[in-house]
């Protein structure tokens, strides 16, 4: 099952089981920046483009200092004054947010939030966190099966450049009759000379001579 639809999965879930939750999302953070990728309803996705436009709200607080945030009145929240009046103009009053943790980092974090004033309390708390677990774990396995996926791509990306660079050397070892050694000597600075990779000019090089023996005519068999 696809990444989006687990964690969207978890936050419906977790909006059922915890009372008096209006809607919930999940953020993930990379490469220093936070990204809501699945909500629950329209509103939770506002409330986060605010905090991260204004750079302060209770998931960033989550996700910073990997503990559970909750607030009751958002608005009059000191920790978030930029954030905390357009949020409650927005009807947005109560917020959870459960840091996703692993092993190794804080990978994002679960996001609930509620209309009225006063809607969380530790118990609140306690469930959110139970839906929070499995949603890091999601991550964490997303993450190990997409680190994987693309050192396969790199690795299939460098055989594919070493054949071609192969075939090019075999081509100028054709034409001009030098050794391997020379040949690769060749190429190399020709790629220096023209300021480009040393994969480019190989393949450049293999394209020309499948060009040329598309180009010639074919011989016809004796009859």
């Amino acid at each position: 099952m696809p990444l989006p639809e687990v964690l969207t999965r978890i936050a419906r879930y977790a909006v059922q089981a915890i009372p008096g939750a209006d809607g919930a999302g999940l953020t993930l953070l990379e490469h220093h920046r936070s990204d809501t990728i699945v909500q629950t309803a329209d509103f939770v996705g506002e409330v986060d483009a605010i905090q991260y436009g204004v750079g302060e709200g209770p998931c960033i607080t989550a996700a910073r200092d990997a503990v559970t945030v909750i607030s009751g009145s958002i608005g009059a929240d000191p920790r978030w004054p930029r954030f905390g009046g357009r949020v409650a103009r927005l009807g947005v009053h109560s917020a959870i947010s459960l840091p996703l943790v692993t092993p190794d980092e804080v990978v994002g974090a679960m996001n609930v939030y509620a209309f009225a004033k006063n809607a969380f309390d530790e118990r609140a708390a306690e469930l959110g966190e139970v839906f929070a677990v499995p949603a890091a774990v999601a991550v964490q396995n997303a993450r190990v099966l997409e680190d994987a996926r693309r050192l396969s791509e790199r690795l299939q990306r460098t055989l594919d450049e070493r054949m071609v660079i192969e075939r090019a050397v075999g081509i100028v070892m054709s034409r001009s009759g030098v050794e391997e050694g020379e040949a690769r000597a060749r190429l190399t600075r020709l790629s220096q000379h023209e300021h480009v990779k040393l994969v480019q000019v190989a393949r450049t090089l293999v394209e020309e001579a499948a060009r040329r023996a598309r180009s010639r005519p074919h011989e016809r068999p004796l009859d």
